[in-house]
């Protein structure tokens, strides 16, 4: 009998399945097909006949747990412990699914925001806890009396995912300290805050978890140098926790990878000496604007992108079908392949949009743009 039954194969893996039967242009899966920086290749270059092959310590190589905690305190004005505090993951994934099974115990509830990224529910429910989905308004922004009215004392964790992958918002001073009054009432609840699109952030500065001081010693935040850095394949993630849950995280991931790709923890460790955050930024935004730009005569409507390299947009004035069947009909008629955003719902909720990735270089978006002005 299968554990998740109601789990399927991912919407990420069957459009990118059908993008490429097709032979269609790739907008759906969240990777860049643009070069890796440069420095960062001559690094892995110069590294591969080095003595950094074997195993690094469980946390990290600390060379780099030093290097988060300078990077957190540059961006947060946050002090870490980097034996304490920082965990380095295989993958930003990996280190949501073992703070959950580390945390989380049976008949336990966990709120999870809708529309959300589809790897929070299935270590829920396996460890026999119980997801509480609670969907965000219709422009995204979180509806925070609902948020409450769906807490009890059973509640011991809420997600939330700043910028917000697939909507590309991103959360407000306000809606922190709604956040902070719910915690409040809760003195058991946690927060697991995915934050793994931080440093893609555009007209708004990104407030952190790590920012609130009410927040810290109660959370589990998340990042990812793979998607900051565009080196996705990598899977090289890391998330900060205060001492007493690191412990009981720390329990889990040693028997689940123990340690996690030593030439690569090397080679980020010597690449946060040149690279910089703000670049990261620049280049993101200059490819938004670029994207949004192209569609500008087509009849999508486009939602506002906050941050992540996604843009949302509806179809709604195109096509009346639902957005699992416009986006197949968009790859096998159109030659260009999205998610549609009903997927990342509990509950299948479809409001006729669909989500575009632009970490792609010109050519590739040009192209896409091109046959989507073209509907």
């Amino acid at each position: 009998m299968s554990k998740l039954p109601n789990i399927g194969t991912s919407i990420f893996t069957i459009m990118s399945k059908m993008a490429a039967e097709h032979n269609a242009i790739n907008l759906s899966q969240g990777f860049p097909n643009f070069p890796v920086d440069k420095r960062l290749t001559d690094i892995i270059a110069k590294l591969a006949s080095e003595n950094v092959h074997q195993y690094t310590p469980m946390s990290g190589y600390p060379p780099l747990l030093l290097k988060i905690a300078k990077l957190t305190n540059q961006s947060y004005s946050r002090v870490i412990d980097p034996e304490k505090e920082i965990l380095v993951t295989a993958g930003a994934t990996q280190g949501i699914f073992t703070a959950i099974t580390a945390l989380i115990k049976a008949d336990d509830e966990v709120i999870i925001l809708d529309p959300s990224y589809d790897c929070y529910e299935a270590p829920v429910l396996l460890c026999n806890a119980k997801p509480i989905r609670v969907a965000l308004n219709d422009d995204y922004t979180p509806n925070w009396e609902n948020i409450e009215n769906a807490c009890s004392s059973k509640t011991k964790m809420i997600i939330i995912n700043n910028p917000h992958n697939p909507t590309g918002k991103i959360l407000k001073q306000a809606d922190f300290e709604a956040l902070e009054k719910i915690l409040d009432k809760y003195p058991n609840m946690l927060l697991l805050s995915d934050e793994v699109y931080e440093y893609i952030t555009f007209e708004e500065k990104h407030i952190s978890t790590n920012n609130r001081e009410k927040l810290i010693n109660r959370s589990i935040i998340i990042s990812s140098f793979g998607k900051s850095f565009h080196i996705t394949g990598w899977k090289i993630g890391y998330l900060i926790a205060p001492e007493n849950l690191m412990i009981e995280i720390k329990k889990v991931h040693q028997f689940l990878v123990f340690s996690v790709n030593s030439i690569c923890q090397v080679a980020i460790s010597e690449y946060l000496e040149v690279v910089s955050t703000d670049d990261i930024k620049k280049m993101y935004q200059e490819k938004r604007d670029y994207f949004r730009g192209l569609l500008h005569g087509s009849r999508f409507k486009l939602m506002p992108c906050e941050g992540t390299y996604f843009q949302v947009a509806s179809f709604a004035e195109i096509s009346n079908e639902s957005d699992i069947n416009f986006c197949k009909r968009l790859i096998t008629e159109h030659g260009v392949a999205a998610i549609p955003i009903s997927t990342f719902y509990g509950d299948g909720k479809d409001l006729s949009l669909i989500r575009f990735c632009f970490a792609k270089d010109n050519a590739t978006l040009e192209a896409a743009a091109k046959r989507l002005c073209s509907i």
